[in-house]
């Protein structure tokens, strides 16, 4: 059996800059990746089968439409894998749990069934506009409908506490809710030399689902009053379309340690540093 590391993307701005005819939003966004996340493992079999455990595993169900099935379904018609699932996520969180699932089934079904020089990224289209950020895995600015990938400015070393107050938000009621003009895509530099002046270049940014989402959820704002209160928090701010929130801080271990002051029953919370692609894992 092989495994993979599925982890959390988080977009640490994000702005609606248009609207296709066929009703898809156009965004900008610069998404990087938690070292926290799912693991999706696969080995040979006759058939195609989904087995879900982790701490969020019982929210999902393997059912035709999980995307982890799809995904292998798209890739190679009719063909057998026993897939598995460690849902360590939360579910319909802003921080693309399932993209991530999706990508990770992608990559390993790819290498189980001999099929490593297919183009995968089209076939993540598909599955979902956060799926080819995902199988990218690595700081990336997404625009379009997310099929679009540009080299992100390059990052200092920094830490992240995300929080999600346990209530599904639902994607389109959060677009439905958005009111206003297009945001313009901000000018990032190559590079953002140090902590303090990447912060000032996101806190030029916004993400404008934030407002919307916290109408639907009010529970939202509270997440952010208290990620913003924590000792060191640097910018606070909704990740995606919510629920899941996010605080940068200078040091993963700074992130950690105020993971540990907001903690509350009901709240998933988790302090750390980025995903390195290529670190051993498994």
């Amino acid at each position: 059996m092989s495994a993979r590391f599925a982890p959390a993307k988080v977009n640490l701005f994000l702005h609606v800059t248009g609207r296709r005819g066929d009703g898809y939003h156009l965004l900008d966004s610069l998404a990087v990746f938690a070292d926290v996340g799912d693991v999706v493992s696969a080995e040979d079999a006759e058939t195609l089968s989904l087995e879900i455990g982790g701490p969020f595993g019982a929210v999902l169900r393997a059912e035709d439409d999980n995307l982890l099935l799809k995904a292998a379904r798209l890739l190679a018609p009719g063909r057998g894998a026993a897939l598995g699932l460690e849902k360590n996520l939360p579910v319909a969180s802003g921080i693309g749990g399932g993209s991530a699932d999706a990508a990770a089934a992608l990559r390993l079904l790819a290498r189980l069934w001999g099929m490593t020089d297919v183009d995968l990224a089209p076939l993540a289209l598909q599955l979902g506009a956060d799926v080819p950020v995902c199988l990218v895995s690595r700081p990336v600015r997404m625009q379009g409908i997310g099929e679009i990938l540009v080299p992100a400015p390059r990052l200092p070393a920094f830490g992240m506490v995300l929080v999600n107050p346990g209530v599904a938000v639902p994607t389109p009621a959060v677009f439905k809710a958005r009111a206003g003009a297009f945001s313009v895509p901000p000018a990032l530099p190559a590079a953002w030399a140090g902590f303090e002046e990447m912060i000032a270049g996101l806190t030029a940014c916004a993400n404008d689902l934030e407002a919307p989402a916290i109408g639907v959820a009010p529970v939202i704002g509270e997440v952010l009053a208290a990620l913003g209160a924590l000792p060191g928090a640097a910018l606070a701010r909704m990740s995606g379309s919510g629920a899941t929130c996010f605080a940068l801080f200078e040091t993963a271990q700074a992130a950690r340690a105020a993971a540990a002051l907001i903690a509350r029953p009901g709240w998933w919370c988790w302090g750390g540093g980025l995903y390195q692609p290529g670190q051993a894992r498994l």
